[in-house]
């Protein structure tokens, strides 16, 4: 059996014929069809109908003579090549996109499906036909997934430099674009030539969009630098931009019917826009009306609006505004974060990302041609490649002298120039929509492709070259508790992730409570960001913003509580950052930036479970976690505070204030050390703190630091001058001589006296006599160093809070 189609892709005419053995005749058994057929201008293909059933499949010789056996394996082919691809180029730094289109390159007919047997047998023009409309789906949904992350308020928020950037990244492109179009108009093919296509062309390089800018960003871990966030801000702009210039096309295409069809296609396109967004607004109010208050959206309401972005499509496609619009619109109107936009983020991204867009770059690759592009002399190709290649050159150049303009240092203006040149979906589904209305044919279609991948595939590894995100926090000035006198305020950023980070950190508060007001603390409530894309850094007082986050409203509250009742004694100040973890660094070091801070506390939650077993919190051994970020990173000084008891009482027990509280400094020695005893020297203006602190010193003073040797000298002898009429202050030394004698001493404190906070350095400037046969491959917990590793562990006996300090380390 034969099937007689006149395109592979969209078959809309079909038969079927029968083949005779041993001739060159099919008989059409359609006699309708078959009269018609000799009488068509249009060209028909033959092709061998396979089997649609898999019943069959024990009495075969070919298992993959079946239709669903053969989709089956391609899903798996397709999905496989290109995460193969992406792990390949891992080590050049290569952004996502890049690999998945490579993969579907060599998938299609420019490397394996140039065999005839392995295209015949995986991609015959039926499986083509299902790639390419999974590949489309993908492409929708998508784009639809971006813009229910986006946040249109970007743009009532963006300043006026974001504005400038965009309008000369959009504009002087179009207009030297046009006019290099048509200069070599005469030497373009008839349909390249027309106007509309130039203008197609011109546009879809003077404007990148958001869907492609945001993923590439992701992945370099930007979204939450300044860079970053200029970036998205400007796409957004230009997205923006780009749906009234499409409107404007449309209309001007109208006018070759005349200039009533160009204004009924403004009105309707208009009024299907409005009626859109009203309409999809409402069924979101109610949606959210009927979901319990911190829960997700139940999966009924996520599939119907799953089905209503197809719909939004039909429709979009249907009046001309292209097949992914209606999707992208209804992204939009669904608002980002939790609970509506984070459901449908969690419940459908992994899915959309990792099963519908390899498809989509198959399909991409599967039109990729490269021997159809050699074959073709270099005067079909050059007009299109020059109309191009101008379109992008224009629009770097007048991205960069704009961000140079309004006064952003070179290597930032270079660095977003670069970003707002990515190339990615975005232009491939254009160059796939050209290519299906004739526009432009496979030579021209592969040529464009391998220029947007090549570009991607250069500026992506330039930008990790010439931003680094952490650069701003770099300073050549001493921000550390040791450099700030101690009748000066001392200024601390206190991260806070959940309600009992709050309760931690209150209880360290309560030790450092001075009587007169010398503390100033910004207390940064962190929040992981979840179905949105940009970032955000809110100051409450300036700010006033509703969060559905879980949990977010308990931690907050009980913040607020605190700052409430402090207020006469100590300067509190409140922030959120809702930021992704990889980046949520970025925002703890910015606020230290730009608030001085002499100290940064992190929280490092533990909690005992079944009074045997500790199990940490918030921890990923494996990857950088945001702790070993910030004390890589932190312009200012940083402490962990480990607190390993679960507090089961009221967080606000103001009744113990006045009762004695025992705190032991730890003192083996270092920068880290002595920055220790300052935060503890600090803690004795509070009456109610009695202070022990012991200094370690190895056997006849082995292997010591000569330089750390005096500077700790000098700091003991200083502090015990000014503490030595103080009945609440002891202060002794030991000597080890190994690491072993190290913690059995460390033990025998911790039984003898209970002490309710243990403060130590972290690890610089030790004497490795100290810690001598201890091997930090044993620490489960490098951010501590190795004795407060050890401490906070379920091998040593007590229940205590733990702070672990590292001095400000001075980079660049």
């Amino acid at each position: 059996m034969v099937r007689i189609a006149d395109d592979p892709l969209h078959n809309s005419i079909s038969t079927e014929a029968l083949y005779v053995p041993n001739s060159d005749r099919f008989l059409v058994t359609n006699s309708v069809f078959s009269n018609e057929l000799y009488h068509s201008k249009d060209s028909f293909s033959c092709r061998a109908t396979r089997h649609g059933n898999l019943s069959d499949y024990f009495y075969s010789n070919d298992g993959l003579n079946f239709h669903f056996g053969v989709i089956l394996f391609d899903a798996v082919l397709v999905i496989l090549m290109t995460r193969i691809i992406a792990f390949l180029l891992r080590p050049c730094k290569q952004p996502k996109v890049v690999s998945e289109v490579i993969g579907g390159i060599i998938l299609g007919p420019s490397v394996l499906s140039i065999d005839k047997k392995f295209n015949g047998a995986f991609f015959s023009e039926n499986v083509k036909y299902i790639i390419g409309n999974i590949g489309t789906m993908g492409f929708m949904y998508f784009l639809f997934i971006i813009g229910v992350k986006m946040d249109l308020s970007v743009i009532k928020f963006s300043r006026r430099k974001h504005k400038m950037i965009t309008l000369a990244g959009v504009i002087i492109p179009v207009v030297t674009g046009t006019i290099v179009g048509n200069i070599i108009r005469p030497s373009m093919d008839k349909e390249l030539s027309k106007p509309s296509s130039i203008g197609r062309v011109v546009l879809a390089m003077a404007v990148t969009g958001y869907a492609v800018i945001y993923p590439i960003l992701q992945e370099l871990n930007l979204l939450s630098s300044e860079i970053g966030q200029m970036a998205l801000a400007i796409a957004i702009i230009t997205d923006g931009i780009a749906i009234i210039l499409l409107i404007i096309s449309g209309a001007l295409k109208q006018t070759d019917v005349g200039v009533d069809a160009a204004l009924w296609y403004m009105i309707t396109v208009i009024a299907f826009m409005v009626f859109s967004v009203i309409t999809l607004q409402q069924a979101m109010i109610w949606i959210l009306g009927k979901n319990p208050e911190g829960k997700l959206i139940e999966q009924v309401y996520v599939v119907l609006i799953l089905l209503g972005a197809l719909v939004m499509s039909f429709l979009s496609d249907m009046l001309g505004l292209g097949i992914v619009t209606g999707c992208m619109l209804t992204g939009l109107v669904i608002p980002d974060g939790p609970p509506l936009g984070s459901s449908i983020v969690a419940r459908s991204e992994t899915f959309i990302m990792n099963f519908f867009m390899p498809f989509s770059y198959v399909y991409i690759g599967m039109s990729v041609d490269l021997f159809a592009m050699t074959s073709v002399s270099w005067s079909g190709l050059a007009p299109l490649f020059t109309l191009a290649m101008s379109g992008m050159v224009f629009k770097l150049l007048a991205t960069l002298v704009t961000s140079l303009l309004v006064k952003i240092p070179f290597r930032d203006a270079l660095t977003l120039t670069l970003i707002l040149n990515l190339r990615g979906q975005q232009e491939f589904m254009l160059i796939m929509h050209w290519m299906e209305k004739s526009v432009i044919e496979i030579p021209s279609f592969t040529m464009l492709v391998l220029l947007v991948t090549a570009v991607t595939a250069i500026f992506t590894p330039l930008i990790r070259f010439l931003y680094d995100p952490t650069r701003p926090y770099i300073v050549n000035t001493r921000r550390t508790i040791q450099n700030t006198p101690p009748h000066e305020e001392l200024k601390v950023v206190a991260c806070v992730h959940n309600r009992d980070s709050v309760a931690t950190l209150i209880n360290l508060f309560e030790f450092s409570c001075p009587s007169r007001r010398n503390l100033s603390v910004y207390a940064l409530c962190l929040t992981e960001l979840n179905g949105r894309a940009a970032p955000l850094l809110i100051d409450h007082e300036k700010q006033k913003m509703n969060f559905n986050y879980s949990g977010y409203e308990s931690t907050y509250n009980a913040l607020k509580i605190y700052i409430e009742t402090k207020r006469d004694v100590m300067e509190i100040h409140s922030f959120t950052a809702v930021v992704p973890k990889q980046t949520m660094y970025q925002d703890i070091c910015k606020l230290a930036m730009i608030k001085e801070a002499d100290l940064v506390i992190l929280p490092f939650h533990m909690e005992w479970r079944d009074s045997v077993r500790m199990t940490e919190l918030h921890h990923q051994r494996r990857t950088p976690s945001v702790l070993s970020n910030v004390l890589d990173h932190a312009p200012c000084s940083v402490g962990i505070l480990v607190h390993k008891v679960h507090l089961l009482g009221p967080l606000f027990d103001h009744s113990s204030n006045s009762s004695p509280r025992h705190v032991l400094v730890l003192f083996l020695g270092g920068a880290d050390a002595r920055e220790a005893l300052f935060y503890a020297d600090r803690i004795l203006m509070n009456p109610n703190v009695f202070l022990t602190v012991i200094r370690f010193l190895s056997h006849h003073h082995h292997r010591e630091y000569e330089q750390e040797k005096k500077l700790d000298d000098g700091v003991i002898i200083s502090f015990r001058e000014r503490n030595g009429r103080n009945k609440r202050v002891v202060c002794r030394e030991v000597v080890m001589k190994n690491g072993e004698e190290t913690l059995a001493t460390i033990q025998a404190f911790g039984n003898d006296v209970h002490f309710d906070l243990w403060i130590l350095g972290r690890h610089k400037g030790i004497n490795p006599v100290l810690l001598e046969g201890l091997s930090s491959d044993w620490c489960e917990h490098l951010e501590l160093g190795v004795i407060g590793d050890y401490i906070s562990s379920m091998d040593f006996d007590g229940t205590t809070s733990i702070l672990v300090v590292q001095q400000q380390t001075l980079r660049g």
